[in-house]
């Protein structure tokens, strides 16, 4: 799809953008020497393996295998085709793209997540308007006051409000002429059961706007000010609004998150506004849905290694089934996770307005791990009688098999044992039959949101190996490409991808361009992207002696080959072994020739 957005102008965005900016904006990066590390965004872990490099603006992750340049790490990372991954970062870095090529599809597709960012923004400046308008914001801001929220963060957070009746800003989009066809896609209007025309999703409710990472309108959260129903609605989800991955208040908690290694996650709008408000600033909310393994993997990007969240939840039974439910999550996403369940009748907002921010930083620190909390509230529903140690344990068996660490699984087993008064061994066989079976965890595989098995890696022999490293050394030593030229040794190369990936380093730095994040371009699969990458940033010295000794081995070992192969043929012909003797003459044939084709192409 790059075809029709000039070289020109992807280079110039490659080189206007630093990848260490764009991927620390959700990853939490530390030094390490000359790149930086931390924690990958693309599978859970818990030892940093994702490596970051400012000098060849080039990722890797040597976990999970995945890699690239800037493009690659925003096509990944936040679901966007490569146009859309130009076109943000040539938003952001302030280059014009022409869009005068495209055809009437491709633009369509272009442009439709940057219409709804626009008719977003726009709907956002309406209802701040309606808000701070005398006549239509008066109650709104009355009662935005009457909650305790200041004019600064009224501003700070674009507080809005939607006024009462049914269509005033689909008005407006048709006064300021926006197509009002993607104002519903938008999930702004909503259609007519009945009749024609559309009217508006939020009608005198004041309203949040949430922010993505970049600070981009990607939905609205409403909220009425009496006692009707619903009391809260959120956007639907858009082509740039995913409720599984956005988490209300992130683009401002970001900062904090890195400085404090910890986020407190809680449940509101307000509460949020409360905690930021009053100083507390790394804090984020769930959007009217639980906490998914995203939020997490995102979570555990902003606070890093080491890091850790405190779910702050109110203090009746629904928040505590809340914290319940995201035990699991937390601890598949490895996440160290506190619960702070606040005293009866409050909320953090309340809580704040009460007694302040000294108070609540003192009751967070007291606030228990997740299992333990579980643990204390399944006593305090069912008891410690034998039916209730019983219910106990069918409540926390699935909690348990969660831990992955199984050493940490043991001490809480043993822990529960010790709480209840039960021995250990039998409550280890109770929870055991609760996991998967064999039979079920393959079937398990292939179901809808469940992590595949890795395939277990290909067996790779010697000539493998070495022609990895000379790729290694192409990408690392580039000094050296000239003579692998001279010497041919590419029109050796058994492996296909190594062989395009050494061809594709020689032409691209035979243009004088010894950029990596360039190269990583020239190629539209992943695994091609991610090998480079992968190559580039493998901890290897090289000299020119080594490198020597390097090419010397491998032709070497194309010689031994080529004799090996001689000597089959001439046993095979001493034998009298016809058919086998047909095999090998055509084996050789085909060596050579491929060498014929190579040398062609290359001299072309």
């Amino acid at each position: 799809m790059a075809a029709y957005i000039p070289e020109e102008k992807i280079t110039a965005i490659k080189n206007a953008s630093d990848i260490v900016d764009i991927v620390s904006e959700t990853v939490s990066l530390r030094r390490a020497g000359r790149n930086f590390l931390g924690l990958c965004p693309f599978h859970t872990e818990k030892t940093p393996s994702f490596t970051v490099s400012p000098d060849k603006q080039i990722f890797y992750c040597f976990g999970c295998g995945a890699g690239g340049n800037v493009f690659s790490f925003l096509m990944k990372h936040g679901g966007l085709t490569f146009p859309e991954a130009v076109n943000m970062l040539a938003g952001r870095y302030g280059i014009d793209l022409p869009t005068r090529n495209l055809s009437h599809h491709e633009k369509k597709k272009l442009t439709e997540r940057e219409t709804i960012l626009t008719l977003n923004s726009e709907a956002m400046s309406f209802y701040r308007d309606c808000l701070l308008s005398d006549e239509q914001g008066k109650q709104a801001k009355g009662y935005l006051l009457k909650r305790g929220m200041t004019r600064k963060t009224i501003d700070e957070f674009k507080l809005g409000f939607a006024p009462d009746g049914w269509d005033h800003l689909v008005r407006h989009f048709r006064s300021c002429r926006k197509p009002v066809e993607m104002a519903l896609q938008a999930g702004l209007i909503v259609s007519r059961k009945k009749g024609e025309g559309h009217y508006d999703r939020f009608r005198n409710r004041i309203i949040f706007p949430i922010f993505n990472g970049q600070n981009q309108t990607v939905g609205f959260g409403g909220r009425v000010m009496d006692d009707a129903l619903p009391k809260y609605l959120n956007s639907p989800e858009t082509p740039v609004y995913n409720k599984s991955r956005s988490l209300y208040g992130l683009n401002r908690a970001r900062q904090k998150c890195r400085e404090t290694q910890t986020v407190y996650v809680v449940e509101g709008y307000f509460d949020l506004l409360s905690m930021h408000q009053f100083g507390i600033e790394n804090t984020v909310a769930t959007l009217g849905t639980s906490l998914t393994a995203d939020h997490v993997q995102i979570l555990k990007g902003f606070v890093g290694e080491g890091g850790k969240a405190a779910l702050v939840y109110d203090s009746d039974q629904a928040g505590i089934k809340a914290a319940q439910r995201s035990v699991a999550v937390f601890q598949k996403g490895m996440l160290e996770a506190r619960i702070m369940v606040l005293p009866k009748g409050h909320d953090p907002d309340s809580f704040l307005m009460a007694y302040g921010p000294e108070d609540f930083l003192k009751a967070a620190a007291q606030s228990m791990g997740m299992i333990p909390f579980m643990v204390e509230s399944a006593v305090e529903k069912h008891g410690l009688s034998i039916d209730g140690k019983v219910r106990i344990v069918n409540d926390l068996k699935s909690a348990m098999l969660a831990i992955g660490d199984p050493v940490a699984r043991s001490l809480r087993v043993k822990h529960l044992a010790e709480r209840l008064g039960v021995d250990e061994t039998v409550l280890l066989q109770k929870i055991q039959r609760t996991a998967p079976s064999p039979a079920k965890a393959t079937w398990l595989q292939g179901r809808p949101g469940v992590i595949k098995a890795s395939k277990p890696p290909p067996v790779r022999g010697e000539t493998y190996r070495l022609e990895r490293q000379m790729v290694a050394m192409m990408l690392q030593f580039p000094e050296m490409i000239a003579d692998i030229k001279r010497r041919r040794l590419m029109d050796h190369f058994t492996d296909p991808v190594l062989a395009e990936i050494g061809r594709g380093i020689i032409d691209h730095f035979a243009a004088a361009d010894s950029d990596i994040a360039g190269l990583v371009s020239r190629w539209d699969d992943p695994e091609k992207k991610a090998m480079v990458a992968r190559l580039s940033l493998t901890d290897e010295h090289w000299d020119r002696d080594g490198c020597m000794n390097l090419m010397t081995q491998f032709e070497r070992t194309i010689r031994r080959k080529d004799k090996a192969l001689q000597m089959r043929i001439e046993a095979a012909e001493k034998s009298g072994d016809v058919d086998l003797l047909a095999v090998l003459l055509r084996e050789k044939q085909q060596q050579a020739r491929k060498t014929v084709e190579k040398q062609s192409g290359a001299n072309h």
